[in-house]
């Protein structure tokens, strides 16, 4: 890693500059090429959003406030414009475009424009204990200050717009580096911000690839917002704990369905076909792995594959397009490799399995893929495959099901598909997920709502929702004394009546039954009446 690193210091000095490549993922072709940016350039853009943050945070929620609307109608004249860009650049069918990426960030750009002032009003803090009913308390929500956003290309206009639109209301500055798999997406986000008028340092977006992103997390920000695989976000986090900076890391998941006997198997089959291929697979919140009782087990599988096999595979820019390519073809190797090693082991692919020979598809494509007959032990059960492939293993109760859904390191979303509500929700609290939705699946994540984020190895913190704007703020507790002209008993002044006091005190308000409590007031009084 020194070694790297020096390379790369030289290749800087003398004038080398690491390059990143935009390519259409449906044909491979080359779009655009764009230069990283330097740690100079990544430290320049930190000390400009850092001289910006005082007079951003001076600002009203409500001043921020309205720079969210002027986005929000900026996006929508451009929705069309955007969603092909990132249907061009990512792959996924254009429809995925607008739905999964433009429209949540309208509603997000809705929701925090309408509500951060509430959400970031001063609030009063009640107190219980009667020997604090003289004091007045309240909490202050407070930017942390210049936040670092390092975002993933599966979803490369959502995921970041979803930080940076909080961040922003909430009075922190940002330094946004995209993907170095979707520049052009992150240059969209640029334009959009610079054409609201933002003052200038308030929001930047810095191109670039890994050394790019360390930089970052190197800087002076004071929260880093991380959203990537497990191997770097456990890299992220150790760098950040010796300085104590701030994280929330959005790590993945191995997102597991369960399907009830009661289940309407016909529902749950299109649920399973969806959330399974949605995005080419490439979808945090993906269902990963089912398990399905038996009563149920062989005409769910005879469904799904039906269905898959009637999915049409292509460009994402073709309207009949439901599947698209995967974002490179690294990533269509470790999909074939987990997929190939799952039927060494006694796996059966009951369709898709390869990569598809179809006339003019020569991107980054992997056929749907429906696989049964398979163990908990599998890589393919165990590791993020993020590819269009749906494993389905066969239990004997919703019990097992459950066991099997927590035997897993990640917890990021599940899904129960059953008819009884109930059940549902009563499984629901039974699994180990930052979420888990009852007969639907990944769509939670377009709640505005609801809060994003996992348990395990998929991550620390929230995004979205309420929680996710208190991701983006330092609590901070103010108390006011109503009665300052008075001492106060714990005041120094220690002595046995002091402690009487105490006795009392304790007694009076915490001891077992009225007698107790009376005779509690009573030492108080008297040891008061002494000292005074």
């Amino acid at each position: 890693m020194q070694t790297a690193n020096a390379a790369l210091e030289m290749g800087e000095q003398a004038g080398v500059r690491r390059k990143i490549q935009s390519l259409n993922p449906a044909t491979g072709d080359l779009l655009a090429e764009y230069e990283a940016a330097t740690d100079a350039e990544v430290h320049k853009a930190v000390g400009s959003a850092s001289q910006a943050l005082a007079a951003w945070r001076r600002l009203s929620v409500a001043e921020r406030a309205s720079y969210l609307f002027r986005l929000k109608e900026l996006l929508y004249a451009r929705r069309d414009e955007i969603a092909a860009l990132i249907t061009r650049e990512a792959g996924k069918p254009v429809v995925e475009a607008m739905l999964t990426e433009v429209s949540v960030v309208l509603d997000a750009l809705e929701y925090f424009g309408r509500r951060a002032r509430k959400f970031l009003s001063s609030q009063p803090v009640p107190h219980h204990n009667l020997a604090m009913k003289l004091k007045r308390g309240r909490l202050e929500f407070e930017p942390y200050g210049v936040l670092g956003i390092i975002s993933p290309a599966n979803y490369p206009f959502s995921i970041p717009f979803n930080e940076i639109i909080p961040a922003l209301v909430a009075g922190n500055t940002v330094v946004l580096k995209p993907s170095e798999l979707t520049p052009q997406v992150g240059l969209a986000i640029r334009g959009l911000l610079e054409a609201a008028k933002l003052p200038p340092g308030v929001a930047q977006v810095i191109l670039g690839d890994g050394p790019t992103g360390q930089a970052l997390a190197a800087a002076a920000i004071h929260k880093l917002i991380f959203t990537g695989s497990v191997a770097t976000g456990k890299r992220i986090q150790a760098k950040a704990a010796e300085r104590l900076l701030p994280t929330v890391l959005e790590l993945g998941g191995k997102d597991a369905m369960i399907v009830c006997a009661d289940a309407n198997v016909e529902t749950a089959s299109s649920g399973a076909v969806w959330g399974a291929f949605t995005n080419a697979g490439q979808t945090c919140v993906s269902v990963e792995r089912v398990y399905v009782v038996r009563d149920v087990a062989e005409r769910f599988i005879a469904l799904c594959v039906s269905k898959a096999k009637r999915l049409r595979l292509g460009r994402g820019g073709d309207p009949s397009t439901e599947v698209g390519p995967l974002i490179r073809d690294r990533q269509v190797g470790i999909v074939e490799q987990q997929v190939c090693e799952a039927v060494t082991q006694g796996a059966e692919v009951l369709c898709g399995g390869h990569r598809p020979n179809l006339p003019g598809l020569k991107g980054f494509f992997f056929e749907p893929t429906v696989i049964t007959r398979v163990n908990q032990q599998m890589r393919l059960m165990r590791e993020e495959t993020f590819g269009p492939v749906l494993p389905i293993m066969v239990v004997e109760n919703e019990a097992a099901a459950v066991a099997l859904a927590n035997d897993s390191d990640f917890g990021l979303s599940a899904s129960v598909w059953t008819r009884d509500r109930k059940r549902g929700e009563r499984l629901a609290r039974q699994i180990e997920a930052g979420a888990v939705m009852v007969n639907d699946c990944i769509s939670y994540f377009g709640i505005s709502e609801a809060p994003h984020g996992g348990v395990k190895a998929s991550g620390i913190g929230r995004t979205h929702s309420r929680l996710g704007l208190m991701e983006m703020v330092q609590v901070k507790y103010i108390d006011t004394d109503l009665a300052p002209g008075i001492p106060k008993v714990w005041w120094y002044g220690y002595s046995a009546k002091a402690r009487r006091f105490a006795q009392g005190f304790e007694e009076f308000l915490f001891g077992l039954g009225p007698a107790r409590r009376v005779r509690g007031l009573a030492t108080m009084l008297a040891s008061l009446e002494k000292k005074l």
